[in-house]
């Protein structure tokens, strides 16, 4: 844990990643905070950056959006504004989702919690749809392919994605008359993260044992957090890009 302190004052600690990129982050956040300029996310990105990040990356710009998200942490806990910083991430995410279109998620469906999946029935679905918003997809290579019932899929968003993306989103579901709250659907409460344990806290209060669970997420956390509390008789399967 690395501990913030400005000006000779603490604000809290935070997990901070051994590498030259995090420490630059955190060093950026740190002295504009503490010279009290304008905290917006062109502090750790330049203009180029900024405007490359609007359009599709190799590799999901995974590094960036690491960058972004430890920018939002460091806004959570030195309590300044990070909408700019999230619509930025969930615009990321959505334009690589959308870049993506062409594959078959099915195919990218990897089993993880054992060698040989074993014979099961049931289907349950957990949808990060922040991290994983490609809804045609969804529906073609998953929910249609394996008949998941809406009762039996789980779906949660934070509140700036759903004003950010609700109106997509629900444009998307309509083609396959469904809407957000055809399934069990979960609108959040602000915070880090706040979707992801909704998400975890559902798969919990299932209790699920013998079943096939899909989990839809791109976000390496909450596939180890499912993967760490799945009862051994499921057959847990996330996506691999």
């Amino acid at each position: 844990m690395q501990k913030i302190i400005i000006n000779q004052k603490f604000y809290g600690s935070i997990e901070l990643e051994n590498s030259e990129e995090a420490a630059r982050v955190f060093s950026r956040v740190k002295n504009a905070f503490g010279a009290g300029k304008r905290m917006e996310i062109g502090i750790i990105f330049p203009p180029y950056k900024l405007k490359a990040l609007e359009s599709y990356q190799k590799g999901g710009a995974r590094e960036e959006l690491a960058d972004i998200e430890l920018y939002i942490e460091l806004g959570r806990i030195l309590k300044f504004d990070t909408s700019d910083a999230l619509k930025l991430k969930n615009k990321i995410e959505l334009t690589n989702d959308i870049a993506h279109n062409h594959y078959n998620i099915s195919k990218r469906l990897t089993l993880i919690n054992k060698q040989k999946a074993t014979q099961n029935e049931g289907h349950y679905l957990f949808w990060d749809i922040e991290n994983f918003s490609n809804i045609g997809s969804m529906f073609n290579d998953v929910i249609e392919k394996f008949t998941i019932p809406d009762n039996r899929i789980y779906v949660a968003a934070n509140p700036d994605s759903l004003y950010l993306f609700k109106s997509t989103w629900e444009a998307d579901l309509y083609d396959y008359k469904k809407t957000l709250n055809s399934f069990n659907f979960t609108k959040c409460n602000h915070g880090k993260n706040v979707a992801d344990d909704v998400l975890l806290g559902s798969f919990l209060g299932l209790s699920l044992k013998n079943t096939n669970v899909y989990l839809m997420t791109f976000d390496r956390e909450l596939k180890e957090r499912f993967s760490a509390v799945t009862d051994p008789s499921n057959n847990l399967y996330i996506l691999e890009k």
